[in-house]
């Protein structure tokens, strides 16, 4: 018998400066939708912690593995090397969630973000003021992005068998 599919509930990309760039729901119905956003904002000080503790002990791990569990929700995290943070919410199961299914998780969604984020035509009406400028990343809701909210889309149909039209999205300009 398979190992019963992880279900993706909701998943949030959130920029080094704890701005959103994209928050996205899988899970029925849309009224949860409110809570997902708690759950990333929530999630921010765990994921900070974390951290700084990797910072600490020169860790250059991204997974930041299981940050909280609330209600029906596993929370983990995920930050990139450019410390942008992952945040996805999976419904609690009575199986075991292997780290490596999270991680591959991760790698998918970390792969749409970069794929987008490297298409240099999205960033000609940004202006650059600096290496450290994340204008480009905070336009991700944008309706320029719709290949990184399709891409994001393809991981949650993959884990749960999700339909375009089920999942919402709050895109922050």
């Amino acid at each position: 018998m398979p190992p019963p599919a992880l279900r993706l509930n909701a998943v949030a990309f959130v920029s080094p400066h704890n701005h959103p760039i994209l928050i996205r729901t899988f899970a029925q119905p849309r009224a949860d939708e409110l809570k997902y956003h708690y759950i990333a904002h929530t999630s921010l000080d765990v994921v900070e912690e974390r951290i700084a503790a990797a910072n600490a002990a020169k860790s250059t791990e991204c997974y930041l593995s299981l940050l909280y569990t609330m209600e029906d929700v596993a929370v983990y995290g995920y930050v990139t090397p450019l410390r942008v943070k992952i945040i996805i919410a999976l419904a609690l199961t009575d199986t075991v969630v292997r780290d490596a299914d999270v991680i591959t998780i991760f790698r998918a969604l970390h792969t749409a973000y970069r794929l987008s984020v490297a298409n240099p035509f999205l960033k000609a009406n940004t202006p650059l003021e600096g290496v450290n400028d994340h204008t480009a990343m905070l336009n991700a809701g944008s309706a320029k992005w719709k290949g990184f909210r399709r891409r994001v889309d393809e991981v949650g149909r993959a884990l749960a068998g999700v339909t375009t039209s089920s999942s919402s999205s709050t895109q922050f300009h």
